[in-house]
């Protein structure tokens, strides 16, 4: 690993509150979107030349448009129970990078535009122009936070900075100032198909070497089928799950769940990627765009149920905004929900005693568990409240033996984010994903120190990627993160065994 040109900061028992340091972020920001990004997503190639003008119309659109963002820009009364809530905050000590400090950057131009005070005496209540200066504080403040919504829930009145965080986006990327890295993938969403635009052949051909590998392994012909109509299952899953560790070995894990379970099912070139970048950026029409391929897949294949793959943000978008941008999926089978994540149907699977499991497979590792934050904070799992955090658990419990929690106060609800979520996992972001990655692994080393835990387990593509990056900064291995289902995988005993004309490649060397 290459050396860092920033200090990474050193691990304690306790995460403490930093003193202030002004500023000491403010070097930080993304690379900007080349025109090839903005415009197939409907903005501007280039920073418009009214770019003010453009900025203030549209932060009055979304003011008129969502409720809640008016109330947000109103309702802060700078109490302090958000400031030391940010993994960010508690790392850089830069007050912009405290949830109110970020905030404030968009609600003081708010204040000297919308507002009467903020228009007639400006100084009295913190309104300012927006002029380029502000802008750069935008760009910059705007992506250092993960939108992980950890200061929402310790809020007493409910501001929820994520959506700030997004209003901000969509305003700079209205006028030209998009971030590269979401707007591009978002673009390759729309040409290819998936983030990481890989074509439907380089698909096919990643899935036949799977088929390969895991009848190498079992001598059980797992398939992971392709734009198969007619099935029962349509399966949605990030593009990291194709190729990347630990992805590719939670992937393995469905396909052999599905297998065991009896269930048809199939992956879609239409539909290759379950991430929706659109909501990092704020952009409900560009979240409505990606999520509406999922709707054509399930259409096209004819399929009775939508299950998705181990992605975060990608169950958020599904479970909070899926039915409402999509739907109606009344063509679905109506006895299961619609979206329903792939844990949920392990476990369902798992309590009917359908799959048979051998938990010593997994003896070598002692497990904790990552709650991803919007899997935590912004969706649910199962048939009652906190099935999000139970269900994940239970899976990797009924195939290991050894298995811990960290802290109460870094699970669950209050979990900690991986530090680059919300459109920051880029290397240009480098700095801010490792510091802000320092009370998840604080964290996770005391439960290493005082219960041999060996490995982490995550249910999220960013958080899987963002943890085998900066693990070893911190002197840990990029190999202690794992997949949920690369744990399933490892334990579950194929008992459906196959005949051997379905073998990978049976017959290719008949004459």
């Amino acid at each position: 690993m290459a050396k860092a040109k920033f200090e990474t900061p050193e691990l304690s028992e306790y995460t403490e509150v930093p003193k202030i340091e002004e500023g000491v972020m403010a070097h930080l920001s993304p690379f900007v979107a080349a025109p090839a990004h903005q415009e197939p997503l409907g903005f501007p190639g280039e920073k418009v030349e009214n770019w003010q003008e453009v900025a203030i119309e549209k932060m009055g659109d979304l003011l008129s448009r969502y409720r809640s963002f008016q109330v947000y820009m109103d309702a802060c009364v700078k109490c302090g129970s958000c400031t030391d809530k940010c993994h960010y905050f508690l790392s850089t000590r830069d007050p912009k990078n405290m949830p109110v400090g970020r905030q404030d950057l968009l609600r003081r131009v708010y204040r000297r535009y919308f507002t009467f005070a903020g228009k007639y005496f400006p100084k009295l209540v913190g309104a300012v122009d927006l002029t380029d200066e502000v802008l750069d504080e935008w760009y910059s403040y705007f992506h250092q936070c993960s939108q992980c919504r950890r200061c929402s829930v310790f809020c007493p009145y409910g501001i929820d900075t994520a959506e700030i965080s997004m209003a901000a986006r969509e305003i700079m990327a209205q006028i030209g100032v998009g971030q590269k890295y979401c707007n591009e993938i978002i673009a390759k969403v729309f040409t290819v198909g998936n983030n990481l635009g890989l074509p439907g052949p380089a698909l096919a051909d990643t899935l036949e070497g799977l088929e390969e590998d895991v009848y190498d392994d079992t001598e059980v012909a797992v398939k992971y089928p392709l734009d198969k109509k007619g099935v029962d299952i349509l399966l949605v899953t990030p593009s990291a799950d194709f190729f990347a560790e630990p992805h590719v070995d939670g992937l393995i894990g469905y396909g052999k769940v599905f297998h065991e379970a009896g269930v048809s099912w199939t992956l879609s070139t239409t539909a290759s990627e379950a991430a929706n970048f659109g909501m990092f950026i704020g952009s409900y029409e560009n979240m409505r765009r990606i999520s509406l391929r999922v709707r054509e897949a399930a259409l096209e294949l004819g399929v009775k149920r939508i299950v998705f793959g181990e992605c975060g943000h990608a169950w958020r978008v599904a479970y909070s905004f899926l039915n409402t941008l999509a739907g109606p999926f009344d063509f679905l089978d109506p006895d299961y929900p619609v979206p329903q994540h792939i844990c949920e149907f392990t476990w369902d699977e798992i309590q009917k005693g359908t799959l048979e499991l051998n938990k010593s497979e997994n003896d070598d590792m002692t497990l904790t568990f990552h709650d991803s934050c919007n899997v935590a904070r912004a969706s649910r799992m199962g048939d009652k409240p906190g099935g999000q955090f139970e269900i994940p658990r239970n899976v990797i419990k009924a195939v290991c033996n050894n298995y811990y929690d960290m802290e109460w106060d870094t699970i669950h609800e209050r979990t900690y984010c991986c530090g680059g979520g919300g459109g920051l996992l880029t290397d240009d972001l480098m700095e801010i994903r490792v510091k802000g990655a320092l009370p998840r692994m604080n964290a996770l080393r005391n439960v290493m120190d005082e219960k041999g835990v060996t490995h982490m387990a995550a249910i999220c593509a960013i958080c899987k990627s963002q943890f085998t990056k900066v693990l070893p900064y911190y002197g840990m291995d990029m190999y202690q993160i794992v997949s949920v289902h690369q744990l399933v995988s490892n334990a579950i005993v194929l008992n459906r065994k196959t005949p051997p004309e379905e073998a990978p490649g049976y017959g290719e060397d008949d004459d």
